[in-house]
């Protein structure tokens, strides 16, 4: 009599890559949640937080400061109720590359200066040093969720597959 040892069960891309969309989709949206969410109170401090960069005049960079934590909201909601999942992808994409943009341009002038990713920002103060590496790696992985929903927006459990009545399926070609 021969003993086989139990085969171990393989999960298939198929069935594994929509919920790993999912969850891509959701800590997307968490990102933005935490970011928006911390600067939506301090307006003004956010619009000094885009000035410190240094890299579009004081005004500009005060509208684009009161207005950043607005698109950022919007784009959690969206990703939150997976409602245009592809284009709030190719969105977050594009602000994650202004914004590693942003941080490697800082650090290679010499500037120190606090991201204001999530709150706070503008010029540190004497003795403190920047965390421009850390920054850099920490938005490159959310780049990387948002370059996964581009390639594979479908996701179950969203307003996307509601709308059209077709969930996300193991044979997608979007």
């Amino acid at each position: 009599m021969t003993v086989t040892a139990p085969r171990p069960r393989v999960v298939s891309w198929p069935l594994l890559r929509p919920w790993l969309a999912v969850a891509a989709r959701l800590g997307l949206a968490a990102v933005w949640f935490a970011a928006g969410g911390s600067k939506v109170g301090d307006l003004a401090g956010s619009g000094r937080a885009v000035n410190a960069y240094q890299v579009m005049p004081y005004d500009l960079a005060m509208v684009v400061g009161a207005a950043l934590p607005f698109v950022e909201l919007a784009l959690g909601v969206l990703l939150l109720v997976g409602l245009a999942t592809r284009l709030a992808a190719g969105v977050s994409a594009a602000l994650l590359v202004v914004f590693v943009a942003g941080i490697v341009s800082a650090w290679t002038r010499g500037l120190a200066i606090d991201c204001g990713c999530f709150g706070g920002g503008g010029e540190l103060a004497a003795g403190q040093s920047p965390t421009y590496l850390p920054e850099i790696l920490r938005d490159l992985g959310f780049l990387a969720l948002a370059g996964f929903l581009l390639i594979w927006p479908r996701t179950p459990v969203s307003m996307d597959g509601w709308l059209t009545g077709t969930p996300a399926t193991e044979d997608e070609d979007e």
